[in-house]
């Protein structure tokens, strides 16, 4: 499996959040707690919004991120209101770039955490159900990857839940019809720059661990000698596979079968149930 992290507020350096947090993602990548594998050392990838243009940035690689000088590099000059970061534990395909997360097209990000069971079964079956144009845009051989395209053939950028759902529904379908029982494990997070949504999701219902940062407001209060939470506006918000440290009150866990929304009108959270396609 994987851990990953979304920010979206005040515009902000990337090593703020990939490396400084006592249990930053790069530690994570060595020292994972809530993870299925505690070492995540299958390639990495951070995805970034900049000033002036609607598409991201995206920069992936197949080593392990604790050592890579590159994204230390860029992490220390890089600020970015919306950030995407990935660090990876395959599943099963391989290690590659073109495998590694956050994945992209036009405007939109995408990385996940979990599994599509049986993958190896119901891959074709699952890729024929790609829109033929947006086909030719799938570079990898990950699950993660036919998720996002799914999805786009169901509507992401007309109505993300309801495409997700559908994307979800029509795994758990064609899983069933071979034989899986279980087939789809997922965290997703996805983005257009502007909005953010984050779903925890699993046909067993144990799905993989996903936190979101309380209010800053609330934690100003509660730690007013924290520099970071002086910096940054109310709206600034931190989505996880695990909390980037121990800082009392600042992390709450995702329901299950939940996804929430982080948008400028107020960030809401809502029951997520797959739909027949």
């Amino acid at each position: 499996m994987c851990r990953w992290l979304a920010y979206s507020g005040t515009p902000i350096l990337l090593d703020s959040i990939l490396y400084l947090p006592k249990h930053s993602l790069i530690d994570q990548s060595l020292h994972a707690k809530l993870g299925v594998e505690t070492t995540n050392g299958d390639g990495f990838g951070v995805g970034w919004y900049g000033a002036h243009t609607d598409t991201p940035a995206v920069v992936r690689d197949i080593g392990p991120a604790w050592s890579n000088r590159n994204l230390r590099e860029i992490a220390g000059h890089v600020r970015s209101p919306l950030f995407f970061a990935h660090i990876r534990a395959s599943t099963g395909s391989s290690v590659q770039e073109t495998n590694c997360h956050p994945f992209r097209h036009g405007r939109w990000m995408w990385m996940h955490n979990g599994a599509i069971e049986g993958f190896d079964r119901i891959r074709r079956d699952l890729a024929l159900a790609v829109d033929p144009e947006l086909f030719l845009s799938i570079e990898g051989s990950t699950d993660s990857e036919l998720m996002f395209y799914l999805a786009l053939t169901f509507g992401l950028e007309q109505d993300p839940p309801g495409a997700v759902a559908r994307m979800a529904g029509l795994v758990e379908r064609v899983g069933r019809e071979r034989g899986v029982e279980y087939p789809l494990q997922m965290t997703v997070a996805v983005t257009d720059g502007q909005r953010l949504w984050a779903f925890r999701y699993s046909t067993r219902k144990v799905s993989r661990s996903l936190f979101y940062s309380t209010r800053v407001e609330t934690l100003r209060s509660l730690h007013p000698d924290v520099a970071f939470l002086r910096e940054v506006s109310d709206e600034t918000r931190l989505i996880v596979s695990e909390p980037l440290g121990d800082l009392p009150g600042a992390w709450n866990e995702i329901p299950e079968g939940r996804y929430g929304i982080v948008q400028p009108e107020g960030d809401v959270m809502r029951h997520f149930t797959p739909r027949a396609v």
